[in-house]
C-alpha cells in the first residue's frame, strides 16, 4: 500500500490533498445552485413585495385641505375624553365626476354626501359601533370654507348640505357640533370604489323579501337569497323609492344589513387568506379612498384594520341615530331626545352600547289591546327605573343603554 506521494504505508504529503470523489463534488455544485436560486427568489420576492407596497401606498389620496381647515377651527372642536378610543367618519360621496361615476348623472361641479357613518372603536378593540347619520337630518351647520375660498354663513339646514358646501372638513365639524364627539380620522369613498371593493371579494349576499325593479338605481332583482356584485350592490344601498316605504331610514337599514354581510365576508378565510382576492380588495380600497394625513398610507390603514380584525362579528354593531320626522317638514328628520344625547354620551365616554333588532309592527288587534291597557292605567317600566321599596327608593346600577339596530353576526340569510 502506498500513499499519494508513492511512499509505502505513509500519510498524504503536505499540500497534496486527494481529489474528492465525483459524487461529492456534484452535490456541492447542486447545493450552490439551489442556494443561489433561493437568494434570487428572495430578492425577486422582496422587489415584488416592495413594488406592490409602494403601488398600494401610492393609491391613497391625502386630504390636506380638510386637515388645514380643521386646524383653523381647533379651538372650537371637542376634546378627547377617552384615551385609546377612536372615532372615524365614513363618508359615501355622491360625486358624478370621473369616468367611473359619470353614468349616475351629470356632474354639476358640486360634491354631495350620500351616506355618513360614525364608526366608534373602543379602547379595548373588542367591539365596533357604526352609527348612521340621516342625510335629511335638520341640524346646525357651522361656517365652512367652499372650494372657491368663500365662506358660508352658520345656519340650520339639512345635514348633507355640509359636504356640498365645505367637503369633509365641514361635515366633520357639523358632526362634532351635533354629537360632541371628537372625530379622529375620516375616509371618503365614491361610487366606483365601492363597486370595485364588492367585486374584489366575489360579491356580498343579501336576502330580499320581494323583487326589486328600480330604474333610477339601475337595479332589478328577484326575491330571495342574492349575491350582489358591484353594480347591483351599489343600486341596493342607494335605492330609496322602490324599496319599502321609500324613506331614508329604511335605506340606512339596508346599508347596515349590507355592511354587516360585507364585514362577515371580509373576515372569512375566503378573503383574508386568499391572495387572489386580498390584493384586488386592497388595490380597490386604497385607490378609491381619500383620507386624513394620518391614514393616508398603507401603514396607517394597516394599523387601523389590525385593531379591528379580531372583533367578533356579533360585536360589530350597526344602528341609526334616534330620529323622527321633522315636525315642520315630515320629509326631513330631527333627533329624538333624550335618546340621541344618551347615545352620544356613551360614545364620548367610550361606554358600551347594546343593539336589539326592531320589534315587529303590532297587528291591529294587538295595538287595540295596548291602547286599552294604557287607558286602564297599565304601564311598562324602562330599563333605567330605580327599584322601589317601602323604606324608600334604592338606586340600581345604570344598565347599558339599548338601541334599535343589528350586528354583523345577524347578517346571514334565514
Amino acid at each position: 500500500m502506498t500513499d499519494s506521494a508513492g511512499i509505502p504505508g505513509g500519510t498524504p504529503a503536505a499540500g497534496g490533498a486527494g481529489r474528492p470523489p465525483r459524487g461529492r463534488g456534484r452535490r456541492r455544485r447542486m447545493l450552490r445552485r439551489v442556494g443561489l436560486g433561493m437568494v434570487l427568489l428572495v430578492l425577486a420576492g422582496t422587489a415584488t413585495g416592495w413594488w406592490l407596497y409602494n403601488k398600494l401606498d401610492g393609491n391613497i389620496t391625502e386630504d390636506t385641505s380638510a386637515a388645514a381647515e380643521l386646524r383653523r377651527y381647533e379651538r372650537e372642536r371637542p376634546a378627547h375624553l377617552a384615551t385609546g378610543a377612536q372615532n372615524i367618519l365614513l363618508i359615501g360621496s355622491d360625486s358624478r365626476s370621473g369616468r367611473n361615476n359619470a353614468g349616475y348623472g351629470r356632474d354639476k361641479g358640486t360634491q354631495r354626501s350620500d351616506t355618513t357613518i360614525l364608526l366608534h372603536l373602543p379602547q379595548d378593540r373588542r367591539s365596533a359601533t357604526a352609527v348612521s347619520i340621516p342625510r335629511d337630518l335638520m341640524t346646525d351647520i357651522p361656517v365652512c370654507t367652499q372650494v372657491d375660498g368663500s365662506r358660508t354663513a352658520e345656519q340650520f339646514a339639512q345635514f348633507n348640505w355640509a359636504f356640498q358646501w365645505g367637503g369633509a372638513a365641514c361635515t366633520i365639524r357639523t358632526v362634532e357640533k351635533l354629537t360632541g364627539i371628537r372625530i379622529d380620522h375620516h375616509m371618503v369613498i365614491d361610487f366606483g370604489g365601492f363597486k370595485k371593493m364588492v367585486d374584489a371579494i366575489g360579491g356580498v349576499e343579501v336576502c330580499l323579501k320581494e323583487p326589486v325593479n328600480d330604474a333610477e338605481a339601475k337595479l332589478r332583482l328577484a326575491a330571495g337569497r342574492q349575491t350582489l356584485q358591484g353594480e347591483q350592490a351599489l343600486g341596493f344601498v342607494r335605492a330609496r323609492h322602490s324599496l319599502g316605504n321609500g324613506s331614508d331610514t329604511e335605506r340606512m337599514g339596508r346599508q347596515q344589513q349590507f355592511l354587516g354581510s360585507l364585514v362577515k365576508k371580509v373576515q372569512s378565510n375566503g378573503v383574508l387568506l386568499n391572495p387572489a382576492r386580498l390584493y384586488p380588495l386592497l388595490d380597490a380600497a386604497t385607490s378609491s379612498v381619500t383620507t386624513d394625513p394620518a391614514l393616508a398610507s398603507l401603514r396607517g390603514l394597516y394599523e387601523l384594520v389590525r385593531g379591528m380584525r379580531n372583533i367578533p362579528t356579533e360585536q360589530v354593531k350597526f344602528l341609526t341615530v334616534p330620529r323622527k320626522p321633522y315636525e315642520p317638514n315630515p320629509n326631513r328628520d330631527e333627533l329624538v331626545e333624550p335618546a340621541a344625547e344618551r347615545l352620544f354620551q356613551q360614545l364620548r365616554m367610550d361606554k358600551p352600547v347594546t343593539v336589539t333588532p326592531p320589534k315587529p309592527k303590532p297587528t291591529p288587534a294587538a295595538a287595540e289591546a295596548a291602547d286599552e291597557g294604557t287607558e286602564s292605567g297599565t304601564s311598562g317600566t324602562s330599563d333605567t327605573d330605580a327599584d322601589s321599596t317601602d323604606e324608600g327608593t334604592v338606586t340600581s346600577p345604570m344598565p347599558v343603554p339599548t338601541f334599535t339596530g343589528t350586528t354583523a353576526g345577524n347578517a346571514d340569510c334565514r
